[in-house]
């Protein structure tokens, strides 16, 4: 994954954002604790079991936060949903 083999992940395992089942009423705090959680700058992977809307909610709320994206799964593997690193 990614170009540079020494590149360290922020890894977010989503469901650590919520108990048994992820409300959409709290999704403005999922995108809060995954933002900080991913910080400013830094590569960041989404895993873990979730809901299709909360991938999109975080995914977008880390556009222009994270310098790439990708989702982990072990049915696909890694898929990289952006990469903005110029090197």
């Amino acid at each position: 994954m990614g170009r540079n083999t020494m590149t360290q992940y922020q890894i977010i395992n989503l469901s650590d954002l919520f108990g048994q089942t992820a409300k959409l009423a709290d999704l403005d705090r999922y995108i809060t604790e995954a933002a900080r959680m991913a910080g400013d700058g830094n590569d960041v992977v989404l895993t873990g079991p979730g809901p299709v809307w909360l991938y999109l909610a975080i995914a977008h709320g880390l556009h222009g936060r994270a310098r790439s994206l990708t989702y982990r799964s072990p049915v696909t593997g890694d898929v990289v949903i952006f990469d903005h690193n110029p090197f």
